[in-house]
């Protein structure tokens, strides 16, 4: 702004120079005065309006010159190839290679267009700089001087002829599906006028059908609708009566919430069933239903296309449900005979027609206990999480283990109430001695 005000003063004139200049422009307008001329020697026309002549402040030269009104020139790709393309080196990641080892270039690979620790070549053994063999091209390195516009250009670089390999990709399709059907009318043969119209109505409705599928995209989301007054979208949001599932369990340890998904994962009444749940998550429905068999088609599917079997669960399911189907009964098979081959190699087969021991020998092994209305009292707790360390093993005929006792800032062991590591238990000797000691330490501490 400081300089802009400088620059306004230092163009201001005087009576006399104002007055010369406006009988100057009044003889160029009457022809009797040579026109003006700007920087490239273009003749200026007398006529033309002042606020058209004066050049904004950030582009202002001090000169008179009409540029500033003239679109820019386009730059020609006279340095790297294609006009449209002109700052991309398409097709070119490195120049030639050197054949000696260069002072200053990379001493792992030879390249003079990095540095070693900028280096992404394999570290070698002994570098180029001292074995002065298999020395890497040099990179291009580009730096090109792109305008406001170009810098946000999202398909400034892209080649166009790109997309014409997917258009023929497509056209290919299209000639081999026409092909394919004209053979199966051929085969088909009909000997009548009517049967030929008949063909020829069904296959036009085929390809009806295959260009319905091209305007599949503009049809309404799952969830949404089009209103057709006002063209607007409308989502269907839930009923307002409804519990929000963030506010079923206030509690911060619940379940968490995302609220940019809007989706609650796990239940956030776990203290509930499932069944008797408002809401068990979002996460049950991946379990419930045909999700699973879902699951394991679209596996089967994956697994099928990594071997080279061209197969997609969403543009043929009929196909993938019959492959699975096929795969699962081959494996049925394999299963059952590798089973029947071990049998007959190496026997037991009564073993495994035996019953179960509980019913053979009428007990088992766990201990459960019941109450007079058969519910469950003792007997299916959950086991123990064990750790590295040893538990519950008590040494020099102590009943309970090192800190189960503290006081003082102290520990010790609960059963004798002994401070030292690793003592003999003296039981509830060591328990009276150590009351006793307790109440003379009082005692002489209040005498």
């Amino acid at each position: 702004i400081q300089k802009k005000k400088k620059k306004m003063q230092s163009n201001r004139l005087s009576k006399e120079e104002y007055r010369k200049q406006k009988d100057l422009d009044a003889a160029r307008k009457a022809g009797t005065a040579p026109a003006e001329v700007d920087d490239e020697g273009n003749e200026i026309n007398p006529h033309t309006p002042q606020f058209m002549l004066n050049a904004p402040w950030y582009v202002d030269t001090g000169k008179v010159s009409l540029k500033h009104q003239r679109a820019p020139e386009k730059r020609k790709g006279t340095k790297f190839g294609a006009d449209d393309n002109y700052w991309y080196a398409r097709g070119q990641r490195a120049g030639p290679a050197a054949t000696k080892y260069r002072k200053g270039a990379c001493e792992n690979c030879g390249a003079i267009s990095h540095k070693t620790r900028d280096c992404v070549e394999r570290p070698r053994k002994k570098g180029a700089k001292w074995s002065g063999k298999n020395i890497q091209a040099d990179e291009i390195i580009q730096n090109p001087d792109l305008d406001w516009d170009e810098k946000r250009d999202r398909w400034n670089g892209y080649d166009p002829r790109e997309h014409d390999k997917v258009i023929e990709e497509y056209e290919k399709i299209e000639e081999a599906r026409r092909a394919n059907k004209a053979t199966e009318l051929d085969k088909q043969g009909p000997t009548t006028t009517s049967e030929a119209k008949k063909l020829a109505r069904v296959s036009d409705d085929e390809d009806d059908e295959d260009d319905g599928d091209k305007y599949a995209d503009q049809a309404d989301m799952p969830g949404q609708h089009v209103n057709t007054k006002t063209r607007t979208t409308i989502r269907n949001l839930r009923i307002r009566e409804d519990t929000a599932k963030y506010l079923m369990n206030l509690d911060t340890e619940s379940a968490y919430y995302d609220p940019k998904t809007r989706s609650m994962r796990d239940n956030p009444l776990k203290d509930r069933p499932s069944e008797d749940a408002p809401f068990p998550g979002d996460n049950f429905v991946r379990y419930s239903g045909d999700t699973p068999d879902m699951a394991k088609v679209q596996l089967f599917a994956w697994q099928a296309a990594d071997r080279g079997t061209d197969v997609h669960l969403q543009a043929n399911p009929t196909q993938v449900a019959i492959l699975h189907k096929e795969y699962e009964g081959k494996k049925d098979k394999v299963r059952e005979t590798t089973h029947k081959n071990i049998l007959e190699k190496y026997g037991g087969e009564e073993h495994l027609d035996a019953p179960p021991k509980e019913l053979l020998l009428a007990q088992t092994e766990n201990y459960v206990e019941y109450s007079r209305t058969g519910r469950v009292i003792k007997g299916q707790e959950k086991s123990k999480a064990r750790s590295k360390y040893e538990e519950d093993v008590f040494t020099n005929n102590h009943t309970s283990v090192w800190g189960s006792y503290w006081l003082d800032g102290k520990w010790g062991y609960g059963c004798c109430r002994s401070f030292v590591h690793n003592s003999y238990c003296t039981g509830a000797a060591g328990i009276e001695a150590h009351k006793a000691s307790e109440e003379f330490s009082r005692g002489k501490l209040t005498a």
